[in-house]
């Protein structure tokens, strides 16, 4: 026998039931939107800090190149080596060969052309947040084996800093018919070394 205090009970357990139900299906919803946004964002990140190297700047017969890490996000911005205005590459090159400041990029490309000098990059793509060196992760190289080889009057490798030189021996081996000189960084970052003390430096790929 069912009263029908009895029915409302049931009623009312039955409906707390489906209630039950949508909110367990209303928190998995939500749940699943919340790692979804959060794989979103990490993934955004990931994409936003990922730094792909320009092609280098070369002839065939350079007889000098200079390997950096990875372009900074001013470079990147500019699409320019060393594109930060207090980045002293290119004066340090232009005061060791004896040339005036260049202002425009293509003025900057001429310069090396004419003395010799190749500039590129180790790493072909990094994921890096910001500019500095030490951030650097998950590198992966660039073909400098096949660039030496093509490259038959190269003679003297300089590393724009510690970090560029530590990743070349991570991927590739020191030729013996060629000159290796590490040299200190050119960043900004690096307030060490002042500059005729940076060119005492960097002269010795000239010597």
């Amino acid at each position: 026998f069912v009263t029908s205090s009895h029915k409302i009970l049931i009623i009312n357990e039955a409906s707390l039931e489906v209630l039950n139900l949508k909110e367990n299906k209303n928190l998995i919803k939500r749940k699943s939107i919340e790692v979804n946004t959060t794989s979103k964002i990490k993934k955004n990140i990931i994409q936003s800090n990922l730094k792909t190297s320009f092609k280098p700047i070369s002839i065939s017969e350079i007889t000098t190149l200079i390997l950096g890490t990875a372009p900074g996000d001013k470079s990147l911005e500019l699409e320019e080596y060393y594109g930060h205005s207090r980045n002293r590459f290119w004066k340090i090159i232009s005061t060791l060969t004896e040339n005036d400041l260049p202002i425009s990029y293509d003025a900057k490309k001429v310069l090396l052309q004419k003395t010799k000098i190749g500039v590129w990059d180790v790493a072909h793509k990094v994921i890096r947040k910001g500019s500095l060196d030490n951030a650097i992760k998950n590198e992966e190289p660039n073909d400098l084996d096949n660039f030496i080889k093509k490259h038959k009057n190269l003679k003297t490798i300089g590393f724009n800093g510690q970090k560029a030189e530590k990743l070349f021996d991570k991927y590739f081996n020191k030729k013996d018919n060629l000159t290796y000189i590490s040299l200190p960084s050119s960043s900004p970052a690096n307030t060490k070394f002042d500059f005729d003390k940076i060119c005492k430096e960097w002269k010795k790929i000239f010597q």
